[in-house]
């Protein structure tokens, strides 16, 4: 046992010496493997690189960011970059098929990447070739990358540059899409608040007409005169004086009750015309979403593909494959026709 285990052991020696022995074989596939994987190199379509490098903001309600703060409530620093769920918002539309979709038709992608027609899956063949093109991620510093691979250095800066701005649109399209549906909410609540504080105003001004201002006040001096001209048996005044007492006592009730609602619906009004400015803007105004760090910029030097890597690479593996084949092939020798009739 202790015999057969040397025979079919290797060092680096026996290694060397099979290297030696089949050195032939291993020059001619050495040297095959190097033209073929230089070929291959050559034959892959070159590809350049760009980048553009963004951090999301905390800006998302404008009203919330420039109005509150002068009506004493907490404000956003408007200036402040975003932190990681920031960022992997922005992931999330970056890879939603709004931004892919439009980035193809933008660029006519089908074209230009050569996608036939007559393919049996023509949206999957454009979809894998985006997606091996293309790519987003974040960054350790809670940054988020756009990168771009093309053959065409201007067409790779572009389109890296697009996404950019597609995605700042996008987002405020999203959010922009609510705050008008918002705005439309308080804007209606806003005008029928208004229509009814008219309307209180309306029958205050009969109740005006009818002589009644300030019921307290005019009741103390109605009630006085009245005493007056029963002290002084002033029958033409005592007869006006009950008239106004009348008229007093029919709408002094609806006078206090509209007064005070009147008071309660201004205090209201003035909340619902906050909200109903702060609506507005929302609803017409926008902020950038990103802090463009890097735009991206026409490569000088191809990114793709890395030809000495993949001739070493492609080298190295055969060379590899060879060797394991050539142990293989020794150990087999070893046996004798008994011993492989035996296993």
């Amino acid at each position: 046992m202790e015999s057969k285990d040397q025979d079919y052991s290797f060092d680096s020696v026996s290694i060397i010496g099979l290297v030696i022995k089949w050195k032939r074989t291993f020059f001619i596939i050495t040297l095959i493997a190097i033209i073929s994987s230089i070929a291959a190199a050559y034959i892959i379509d070159e590809k350049f690189k760009s980048t553009v490098i963004l951090f999301p903001s905390t800006t998302n309600s404008i009203s919330k960011t420039l109005l509150t703060a002068n009506q004493g409530g907490h404000s956003t620093d408007l200036l402040e970059f975003g932190a990681e769920e920031h960022a992997e918002q922005l992931l999330q539309i970056l890879n939603s098929d709004v931004i892919r979709d439009k980035v193809i038709e933008e660029f006519e992608l089908i074209t230009h990447y050569e996608i036939k027609d007559n393919s049996a899956y023509p949206k999957t063949e454009m979809y894998e070739e985006y997606k091996s093109n293309i790519s987003f991620r974040r960054t350790e510093f809670m940054a988020v990358e756009i990168e771009v691979l093309d053959k065409n250095p201007e067409t790779a800066a572009k389109i890296a540059n697009y996404i950019a701005k597609l995605l700042d649109d996008t987002k405020t399209s999203i959010q922009k899409e609510r705050a008008v549906e918002a705005y439309k909410i308080v804007e209606r609540a806003y005008h029928d608040k208004i229509k009814f504080i008219d309307s209180m105003r309306d029958s205050l001004k009969f109740i005006n007409k009818q002589g009644v201002y300030d019921v307290e006040q005019q009741s103390l001096a109605l009630n006085e005169a009245y005493a007056k001209a029963l002290m002084s048996n002033n029958k033409s005044g005592i007869k006006v004086i009950e008239e106004k007492l009348k008229i007093l006592a029919e709408y002094s009730s609806d006078y206090m009750k509209l007064s005070e609602s009147m008071i309660f619906e201004l205090a209201a009004l003035s909340e619902v015309r906050v909200q109903y400015e702060r609506a507005k803007v929302d609803a017409e105004k926008s902020l950038p979403h990103t802090f463009i760090i890097n735009r991206a910029v026409p490569a000088e030097k191809k990114s793709y593909p890395v030809r000495w890597l993949i001739v070493s690479v492609s080298t190295i593996s055969t060379i590899l494959l060879t060797l394991i084949a050539i142990i293989l092939i020794e150990n087999v020798r070893q046996y004798t026709p008994q011993e492989l009739k035996e296993s």
